[in-house]
């Protein structure tokens, strides 16, 4: 038994580890779970009593020596990579770390919802499969009315009418057949129609609509809500201007313009050479809107707008051309990295 103690000490004297394959050889031998010196301990029940004592000893002192010679070897090997990478070919080109961005159509809604956040909209979400009710009717559209062919969409199926979406005015609907006034919301979203794709237009786009319904509400709540929102989301010079026009949803409705941020007036083809772009629809909620949602419009009353998230980005950064945004260009894209 003590030639054996003897022969162990030596080879963990001795023992030379210069991989990792030869460290972890090295731990199962000495350390793991099944080790020669686990079996040691365990023939201790083999061993005289008188004798039990100084052997018990001497395997203790072989465990600590395994211990500290495993320890020795992790050292080891660890000083000789730090040394390796120390000299590491400096000739060698720099490896280049591409760094991705926020999507300029997502810097344009983040920056609208914050806008409105700071007094006290919140932001609602809803199906971009809508039936007829939410799409349609409840928003005073009858059925065949003319109105409806200027948002000539994509129909999933008929009897009943499913469609994709045409504005996410049907948030606003669910919001408020689900809540009571006052109402403060945000619906932004993708929509869909049926649209011959060009430089100005898309069959497919993204909408923010804003409603607000509440006791006294009025088409000056309207107007200041609006130029507080060119002001911010432009500069303190943006020009803002309402021309009547016609929404099924909304009586008295106006088309929000303000002064073309590409050519600052002078004329161009984004404005039609007029200094004005038009960047949404808005309106007080028309009464019987109110009334197919559940609320009284003897009460209360409100008002609401819709915009294009893609005329709002095209004008804030001056991007001339809406196929750009969907084209995934490296070169367009990498120029709002900063955002």
């Amino acid at each position: 038994m003590a030639n054996q103690l003897e022969e162990i000490r030596l080879e963990l004297e001795n023992s030379q580890v210069s991989d990792a394959e030869a460290l972890e050889q090295f731990r199962m031998r000495f350390i793991g779970r099944k080790n020669v010196i686990g079996d040691l301990f365990s023939a201790m029940r083999n061993v005289p009593n008188e004798e039990k004592k100084a052997y018990g000893q001497q395997v203790n002192e072989l465990k600590n020596l395994a211990q500290a010679k495993f320890q020795e070897h992790i050292d080891s090997l660890a000083a000789g990579k730090g040394e390796t990478e120390d000299h590491a070919d400096l000739t060698l080109p720099p490896l280049h770390s591409e760094f991705g961005s926020i999507h300029p159509l997502t810097a344009t809604r983040q920056r609208f919802i914050e806008i409105f956040e700071r007094i006290g909209f919140n932001v609602s979400s809803g199906p971009e499969i809508e039936d007829d009710w939410h799409n349609f009717t409840a928003l005073n559209f009858p059925e065949n009315h003319p109105a409806r062919e200027m948002q000539d969409t994509f129909f999933i199926e008929k009897n009943p009418d499913i469609a994709l979406r045409t504005h996410t005015s049907s948030v606003q609907i669910r919001v408020m057949e689900n809540e009571k006034p006052p109402i403060r919301t945000l619906s932004p979203g993708r929509v869909f129609r049926n649209e011959a794709i060009s430089a100005r237009a898309h069959c497919v786009f993204h909408q923010m609509e804003g409603l607000y319904v509440d006791k006294g509400v009025s088409f000056a709540d309207l107007k200041q809500t609006l130029y507080h929102f060119a002001k911010e989301m432009y500069t303190k010079d943006t020009q803002v201007r309402f021309r009547p026009s016609y929404f099924p949803f909304t009586e008295p409705s106006a088309e929000i313009d303000i002064s073309c941020q590409i050519c600052h007036g002078e004329g161009c083809n984004i404005c039609k050479h007029t200094g004005w772009v038009e960047i949404g629809g808005s309106g007080m909620v028309d009464p019987n809107v109110l009334a197919n949602c559940g609320i009284d419009p003897e009460v209360y009353s409100g008002f609401a707008f819709g915009m294009g998230i893609e005329r709002i980005t095209m004008l804030r950064y001056g991007i001339k051309d809406l196929r750009l945004f969907t084209e995934n260009d490296i070169r367009f894209l990498k120029q709002f990295n900063s955002l």
